[in-house]
């Protein structure tokens, strides 16, 4: 029997909003012509075809369905909103705009994405890391909406040729955050991403990123050393920043002078001085870890170690007595050493200085709703990979009600994290690239084997952590 399909096209959810489709308990499925086809578990059909043309404002055919498949079809299409009274549309009006921003932030989208086409332009939401696309956009609509944003953001609106940047502040009774906006000009039109982000650093916590116990224990006494280097190293978007604001909130006390520098702010954090980059102006890494020092601080978080002159600067820091938190673009903990010493760092600084080197991602948790468990295939796995013989199930992504059909809810860090000893000073002053028997020998989980505890607790499942045993 063939599995019944809810997703509806993105055109379509558009026609009628997620107020009305839970209101009236309607679903809009296919268009012929002018007439849209919506399905039903309303009883009073005929009644309600008048008022919902009305509404809707084109002409309806309304069809009877189970309550349980309306449920699908709204669950898998729309998300229950908590303003009310921010109904979109497919012209353009600053309230479709406002109701797109906060529709976002409600649903813990990441980033909001502008797209332009030949044809049609769209935006899409990323959610859990996913990109899903909400809204199609007509052509002669989508520069207005774009034209808005740029004000909104004090960007030049006659510039559609080269790539700008700037920030929205909304504030609300309920609401209070900052959006990066960066403009890009492509073929068809100019692409915007926005980036949410909280004002909010108080809810951040160490203990609840997803630290096991021993590691929590490790990073926690590398961190609260007086002086030395703590890097965090990840892809874009593998949560590195929280890890550091939570970090930050850790150490942060009357008697310690904390100092970041960031690109962006993404949280703001009481008692602790953050100052925005703007390298436009010269006010980079490197050159406002130098006025650092003269500001007497304790301790200091870079927002990125890009290029050899932030990372001497980071690094004469610590030898002076300072505690420098900052990330790094590498694989894997270790690989922070090689990407130092490609730098041109000395091995001996670097032998010095590093308190701890710590790898992370994120990867997607399965909806506790709706998982179901399978025998293990081998074939799931990459070709050639030796599958723990302790595995013989795991769970798969499904989708329902509670995750709105993606099969995933929410996100969990997995962390690799390898704290400087005597013997690893050794390895770093000799360039000793592997270190896998020391990792084995000391017991030191890699991301692939937080990332394989996570698959046999039936946290996440095989596909979302495919990559990271890949690689």
């Amino acid at each position: 029997m063939k599995k019944m399909e809810f997703n509806i096209d993105t055109f379509l959810t558009q026609l009628v909003s997620a107020d009305v489709a839970f209101q009236y308990r309607i679903v809009p499925i296919k268009k012929n012509q002018n007439i849209v086809l919506v399905k039903t578990d309303n009883t009073f059909i005929d009644q309600l075809q008048q008022e919902l043309e009305i509404i809707l404002g084109f002409p309806i055919k309304l069809e009877k369905e189970t309550t349980a498949n309306i449920d699908q079809y709204l669950l898998a299409n729309y998300r229950r909103r908590e303003v009310s009274n921010r109904i979109s549309s497919l012209t353009f009006t600053d309230d479709f705009l406002m109701n797109l921003l906060f529709e976002a932030k409600e649903t813990g989208s990441s980033d909001i994405h502008f797209e332009a086409f030949e044809k049609n332009c769209r935006v899409r939401f990323r959610i859990d890391g996913k990109l899903i696309e909400k809204y199609v956009v007509l052509l002669n609509e989508y520069p207005k909406i774009i034209n808005r944003i740029k004000i909104m953001a004090g960007l030049d609106i006659s510039e559609k040729r080269l790539p700008q940047d700037g920030r929205i502040n909304l504030t609300t009774q309920q609401e209070n955050f900052d959006i990066r906006v960066s403009s890009l000009p492509t073929l068809h039109g100019e692409k915007m991403v926005l980036r949410i982000l909280t004002k909010n650093g108080s809810v951040v916590r160490l203990d609840d990123l997803g630290f096991s116990n021993e590691e929590l224990k490790i990073y926690k006494l590398s961190v609260k050393k007086p002086n030395g280097i703590v890097l965090i190293s990840g892809p874009t978007g593998s949560g590195k920043t929280t890890t550091l604001y939570a970090t930050l909130k850790l150490l942060n006390s009357n008697d310690t002078n904390i100092l970041t520098i960031e690109d962006p702010i993404e949280y703001t954090l009481e008692g602790v001085n953050q100052v925005q980059l703007k390298e436009s102006i010269g006010l980079d890494f490197a050159s406002t870890l130098r006025t650092f020092l003269r500001q007497d601080p304790d301790i200091i978080m870079v927002g990125e170690i890009r290029d050899a002159k932030t990372a001497n600067m980071a690094i004469r820091a610590a030898l002076t007595g300072h505690l420098v938190l900052s990330t790094i673009h590498t694989n894997s903990a270790w690989a922070t050493i090689s990407r130092l010493l490609d730098m041109g760092i000395p091995p001996f600084l670097i032998a010095s200085t590093l308190n701890v080197s710590v790898a992370q991602r994120l990867v997607r948790k399965l909806c506790s709703f709706c998982k179901e468990n399978h025998l293990l295939d081998k074939n799931d796995f990459p070709l050639g990979y030796a599958v723990p013989n302790n595995l013989k199930e795991h769970y798969k992504a499904v989708g329902c009600n509670e995750c709105y059909h993606t099969g995933y809810k929410g996100r969990k860090a997995i962390y690799e994290i390898i704290p400087i000893n005597k013997e690893l000073v050794e390895n770093i002053m000799e360039k000793k690239i592997d270190i896998e028997s020391y990792l084995k020998k000391n017991k030191i989980a890699t991301l692939k084997d937080n990332a394989l505890t996570l698959v046999s607790n039936g946290i996440t499942s095989i596909e979302e952590i495919y990559n990271f045993i890949n690689e």
